[in-house]
């Protein structure tokens, strides 16, 4: 075992059989606990982003954010309608790329699917991001340093997903569950206090929001209704991940149609209660949120202190209602933790997944199809886990500069698989002929097409109001994916095309004659044992090369080669420049111009070393050398292996008659040729002295 796979053991763990990837179907409360916690995990930052974006306005302008987080629910419950209509039509799984691929056609599809990879790396980034502002409310001595706490938590996160770490249900759903049933009941306690007046305020209740320049009226004129519009759209972080169940519906027990449909409504319901819970709360505890707090926050008329850490809106709340320094306080940020990780992790489980799917059809590297000794999708988890690292940092784990891309890629992909829905309901309405199942077809085409409508409202309004402020990125990195994965298919395509076998037409044509050459760089057992092996393989003609770059050693080379008296022919081939490649290619070009029918084998001898460390002081000539010869027509490259364990194998491959190390020669040895010049073709006669330098063993 080599080093790097013994590392590899450590990191990564025993490979696991693929019959472990056969799992029991979830039923409906499991799948529920698993396949929310994207989607509920942003009640921990949607909210926030609301009072964020409302604050530009000043103090009066947040008292609005109950109505946007109303509209935000709307739209999801119109989207939910709109996938379970998605889900009858494809029980078997449909994601929003499968849709808009069948219906719309390969671009469309992979636009979709740009966007949602996109947005999986962008859940990753927000996720983390966001776990570390929590963190650092539960530990306010790591102020400062949320970034790389955030960049952290991506590296962990791919680590585990390596590992295969958490493929325990119990640990899948019980995160969700528990931060469900914490915000609920501080939002059932927190009802309680307010209704009798004892309910407290929250820490930031005492501070006054500055309105940023140009919004000293609150939301009036046209600036105002913008400034709603965008507060809305960030608010619809809070829609990420509700489309979970419509791709996993293969997961789930029969009948998984309406299994997925109970499941998007449960979610949707669930998600209703906790984001508008905390803002109603947040509404009452008179939370203040602004991007910059030194700036925008006075007290008493004065700045705020200068060490004023602006807790999360869920941790303000545990204060309020629980009181500051709590363990119910603490318990709420914790669990809030726990299910913003979960949300990572589910994401490295889509992510890769989907690269899979697209790198099957030909639209990213086949390598990211492949699943890993822990049956992930390696691949694709560092993918992620670097795109996402990178994001973390570059934006040093700054979550409204993140929000504002967020929202782009998942309304991209939810316009595009509503207008594939429209396409599939009017091929099925032509095609069916009963009444009552054309009725349900009309139907269900209006709840997607009010679905497209409005998540094509939506993502106008996202462009228009967020344009400037960050979505440009999210678009620009969707085109770039896009014709990143466009290049790849049509890449995919001409080399299938190029290897495809006309079975009608294809020629049966073999080569001419088989001219075989072996490399030669020392007279050594490697060496012998390739000479034996391009023997025994019979090839029309039959040359040793070596190629000059040490005087001393292509003496002692050419000494060695008549002293053995091997009944191969030795030619020399000069290298000015003291190169093995390009002489030996240009020796084979000659061959290749005089017979171009003919293939050329050339055999490298090379030996396999048994330690890991020993790999660093040998050096990779023969590697070099094979590299330069695969991308030469009408060449093939044999490598022969000597594994340096082999202490007795020697005598064996040459004959037991012969002593260790030297052949049993069956032929009178023909001499060693010399070709000085590399381009043309050998010159037979005894070889003159070298001029030039040597190259080191295989």
């Amino acid at each position: 075992m080599t080093f790097l796979e013994a590392l590899k053991r450590v990191l990564v763990g025993r490979p696991m059989q693929t019959e472990s990837l056969k799992v029991a179907p979830l039923g409906r409360w499991v799948a529920l606990g698993k396949l929310s916690s994207n989607a509920l995990s942003s009640v921990a930052y949607a909210p926030d982003e609301i009072l964020l974006t409302l604050a530009i306005a000043g103090l009066s302008a947040i008292h609005f954010s109950p109505y946007v987080g109303l509209a935000v629910m709307v739209v999801m419950f119109v989207i939910i309608a709109s996938y379970r209509q998605s889900v009858r039509a494809y029980p078997g799984g449909g994601g929003d790329y499968v849709i808009a691929s069948t219906n719309l056609g390969p671009k469309a599809g992979t636009t979709a699917a740009a966007a949602l990879l996109i947005d999986f790396v962008l859940t990753v980034a927000v996720s983390m991001s966001s776990a570390a502002h929590y963190l650092v409310a539960v530990f306010p001595a790591l102020q400062g340093h949320r970034a790389e706490i955030a960049a952290w938590g991506v590296v962990l996160l791919a680590f585990v997903s390596l590992r295969g770490f958490g493929r325990s249900r119990i640990v899948q759903v019980l995160p969700t569950y528990l931060f469900v049933g914490a915000v609920l009941a501080m939002l059932a306690t927190g009802s309680v206090l307010a209704a009798t007046g004892q309910l407290g305020e929250a820490p930031s209740a005492d501070f006054t929001i500055v309105p940023e320049a140009g919004f000293e009226g609150g939301l009036t004129g046209f600036f105002g209704a913008l400034l709603l519009l965008r507060a809305f759209s960030t608010g619809s972080a809070a829609l990420t991940g509700i489309e979970a169940p419509t791709s996993n519906v293969q997961q789930l027990r029969t009948p998984r149609a309406r299994n997925a449909g109970a499941i998007l409504v449960w979610l949707g319901a669930v998600a209703a209660v906790l984001t508008l819970g905390t803002i109603f709360l947040a509404e009452a505890t008179q939370v203040r949120m602004v991007e910059e707090p030194q700036r925008f926050l006075r007290l008493d008329g004065g700045p705020i202190p200068a060490d004023y850490f602006q807790a999360p809106v869920l941790g303000q709340l545990a204060s309020a209602v629980f009181g500051p320094g709590s363990l119910g306080a603490v318990l709420i940020l914790l669990v809030t933790i726990w299910v913003l990780w979960t949300a990572g992790v589910s994401t490295f489980k889509s992510f890769p997944f989907l690269a899979s799917h697209l790198a099957t059809d030909g639209y990213l590297p086949r390598q990211l199809r492949r699943r890993g000794d822990r049956l992930g999708y390696s691949n694709g988890i560092i993918a992620l886990a670097a795109a996402a690292m990178a994001l973390v940092l570059l934006f040093d784990a700054h979550l409204p500069a993140l929000i504002q891309m967020y929202v782009v890629g998942v309304f991209v992909a939810f316009t595009l698989s509503q207008a594939g829905m429209l396409k599939h309901w009017k091929r099925k309405f032509v095609q069916t002929p009963d009444r009552q199942v054309r009725a349900r077809i009309v139907r269900a085409r209006l709840l997607n097409l009010v679905g497209f409508l409005l998540s094509l409202a939506v993502l106008v309004v996202v462009l228009v109001t967020k344009f400037v402020h960050g979505a440009w990125l999210a678009l620009l990195g969707i085109a770039c994916l896009y014709l990143i994965m466009y290049s790849l298919h049509r890449h995919y395509e001409e080399v299938d095309r190029e290897l495809a076998v006309d079975f009608a037409s294809e020629t049966k044509a073999l080569p001419a004659r088989v001219h075989a050459l072996v490399l030669v760089t020392s007279v050594q057992k490697p060496v012998l044992r390739a000479l034996s092996f391009a023997r025994a393989s019979r090839p029309s003609k039959l040359d040793a090369v070596a190629v000059d770059i040490d005087e001393d050693r292509t003496e002692r080379i050419v000494e060695d080669w008549d002293r053995l008296r091997l009944p191969v022919p030795l030619t020399v081939l000069a290298s000015p420049y003291r190169e093995v490649a390009s002489p030996l290619l240009d020796y084979i070009k000659s061959i290749k111009r005089d017979a171009p029918r003919d293939l050329v084998v050339v055999y490298v001898p090379e030996y396999v070393v048994g330690r890991w460390w020993e790999h660093l002081v040998h050096n990779q000539t023969t590697l070099r050398v094979r590299t330069r010869l695969h991308f030469e027509p009408g060449v093939v490259v044999a490598s022969v292996p000597w594994q340096l364990s082999e202490r007795t194998h020697g005598r064996a491959l040459f004959g037991p008659e012969a002593p260790e190390g030297e052949p049993a020669a069956a032929e009178p040895s023909s001499g060693a040729r010399t070709h000085r010049d590399a381009a043309g073709p050998p010159a037979d006669g005894p070889a003159p002295t070298p001029t030039t330098t040597a190259e080191d063993r295989p």
